[in-house]
């Protein structure tokens, strides 16, 4: 385990101990971390990462805690948060370099004042660029993946960058899940500015009027199978407003769990669990869950990805 002594050395960060990380998760959801690092910037992390992979102490990247659900017990080991050290964006000859911890909505607005077009489909999507990276984030037909040129990662304790084509980009995923992402760079056409905002503007009002934006949520919970959408499955099985606790499938939306006020994890995972075994047994659809599960027995991950 982590020696004070020795992280104190070198780290210039925010790290404390057994830290609620409801407060950090989108679903207001989750138990204590053994350690809460946030590192101050990009040296500070890597010399973290390098630090842990010596010791073989086990970490997660959280980055602003959307499309995860923590377990009640919390997290053993490290929990990593790159919101506050990795935020800066900037552009170099007509590329967009984002670091991991730039959240969505600054990166869409940024792009839309530069006058970058082709990124108002992520307006209003949860999350920070690295976890964006990391599950190709996309909505309305299109994908983060779309735009994207190269990234930096650290890759077994070192700094690699990857170009596109070797990324692995598919649905809602990529080859670098065990990788940490630092930057990523986009290439956009220019467009016409005042659209872009009216774009956004009506993208953002479709999700108020669509999703359940007014609850805690971690976004959709189910990726959708191939030709059809995980909401209308689980509507059709009259599942929409089943409540286990605290926990709720959305009414206003079928791929949507949310928290009404103390809600706990396992919660969502019988909701998740009942989504998932009513529309195979309707449908004969096997429902791929989109939400991380982080701190969990084994049976739990059996039964939500079996």
């Amino acid at each position: 385990m982590i020696s004070l002594e020795h992280i104190t050395n070198f780290f210039r960060g925010r790290l404390t101990l057994g830290e609620p990380l409801a407060k950090y998760t989108s679903f207001r959801i989750g138990g204590p971390a053994d350690f809460y690092i946030e590192p101050a910037d990009r040296d500070d992390l890597l010399d973290l990462i390098q630090y842990l992979g010596r010791e073989n102490i086990p970490f997660v990247v959280l980055g602003c805690g959307s499309n995860v659900l923590v377990s009640d017990e919390g997290l053993r080991g490290v929990v990593i948060n790159l919101e506050h050290g990795l935020n800066r964006i900037h552009i170099d000859d007509g590329i967009v370099n984002a670091e991991a911890g730039v959240r969505m909505g600054k990166f869409v607005d940024f792009c839309i004042q530069h006058g970058f077009g082709g990124v108002e489909m992520l307006a209003g999507i949860p999350g920070t660029i690295g976890g964006g990276v990391v599950m190709n984030a996309g909505a309305y037909g299109g994908e983060i993946a779309n735009h994207f040129v190269s990234v930096e990662i650290i890759r077994d304790g070192k700094v690699v960058e990857l170009k596109k084509e070797e990324c692995g980009f598919a649905y809602r995923r990529s080859n670098f899940s065990r990788d940490i992402v630092l930057k990523a760079r986009f290439r956009f056409s220019l467009g016409d500015k005042a659209e872009m905002i009216k774009q956004r503007r009506e993208l953002l009002l479709r999700r108020n009027l669509s999703q359940p934006l007014n609850l805690p949520n971690s976004g959709s919970v189910f990726k959708n199978p191939a030709g059809q959408y995980a909401a209308k499955l689980i509507e059709e099985c009259g599942l929409k407003g089943t409540r286990r606790g605290k926990a709720q499938i959305s009414e206003k939306h079928g791929n949507f769990i949310v928290n009404h006020g103390g809600a706990t994890a396992m919660n969502v995972i019988e909701l998740i669990e009942l989504a998932r075994r009513t529309v195979r047994d309707k449908f004969g659809v096997t429902l791929e869950p989109e939400v991380k599960l982080l701190g969990f027995s084994e049976e739990v991950y059996q039964g939500v990805y079996s």
